[in-house]
């Protein structure tokens, strides 16, 4: 009777399991949770309900449970130290995951490394560099680093730097990038374009053009930005000078070199 009683209940775990997996699965996907995530705690739960009722079927035979859950306990120690590395790239796989600090078609800067994430995985991260290079990162250096994630906005200002003459007006000036900011194709209106004066600099006065713009088109923007601003201050007759150097000699050196 017993091993009867053994064999139907572990045949209505294995049942009960096949459904509680099935059920975990369909919960999650109809939340739209992540696939990854779904599979694991899918898989977890009848791998939980399968072992809890092996356990109980031994206890049944007078077995002592309690050694087994030692030895598992320390074959549990004795695997998460050997993959100590592995486990921690697993926990930031599922955090990445939870959190969602960037999502697969994002452009980000992860540890100095610039691309396009291309899969979100357990243990690591692909990334798609702009020369077309593959990019893998483990999860746990990225999530213990720090994360740009420059397409996680809709918006995003343009700052593109340019160099006015000293002898031109200041007014002058802002007057023709202003012109130039509002014929630039792809901006936005709110927030309004912006010119800034920045500083004086060695050879030249250095103003900042700064326009918003949906976040797609930041470097069609960006060129445009760049030739409105130098087609306005042609216009305007104003020059954007290049580095110089004024060089003084001295008097002996000057004897020397004439002799």
């Amino acid at each position: 009777p017993k091993v009867l009683g053994v064999l139907l209940a572990l045949f209505v775990a294995f049942i009960v399991a096949g459904w509680a997996e099935r059920a975990v699965r369909g919960g999650l996907e109809k939340r739209s949770f992540d696939a990854t995530l779904t599979r694991f705690f899918a898989k977890f739960t009848r791998y939980v309900i399968l072992v809890g009722a092996v356990l109980g079927c031994l206890g049944v035979f007078g077995i002592q449970t309690a050694s087994f859950a030692a030895v598992l306990a320390a074959a549990g120690f004795a695997v998460g130290l050997a993959f100590q590395g592995t486990l921690g790239n697993f926990a930031a796989g599922i955090m990445l995951l939870v959190f969602r600090p960037f999502k697969v078609g994002d452009f980000v800067e992860v540890n100095d490394d610039t691309g396009v994430c291309e899969h979100i995985d357990l243990f690591t991260c692909e990334f798609r560099t702009l020369d077309n290079r593959k990019l893998i990162i483990p999860n746990s250096a990225v999530f213990g680093s720090t994360i740009t994630n420059y397409t996680g906005y809709e918006l995003r200002r343009v700052d593109v730097d340019v160099g006015a003459e000293y002898s031109a007006s200041i007014d002058a000036t802002r007057k023709a990038l202003e012109a130039s900011a509002a014929t630039i194709p792809g901006i936005v209106t709110d927030p309004a374009p912006q010119v800034f004066l920045k500083s004086l600099g060695g050879s030249s006065v250095d103003w900042q053009v700064r326009v918003w713009c949906k976040t797609a088109d930041y470097w069609d923007v960006w060129q445009a930005t760049v030739r409105a601003a130098k087609l306005s201050l042609d216009e305007a007759g104003i020059g954007i000078p290049f580095p110089q150097q004024d060089v003084h000699l001295d008097e002996a050196v000057i004897k020397a070199l004439s002799n």
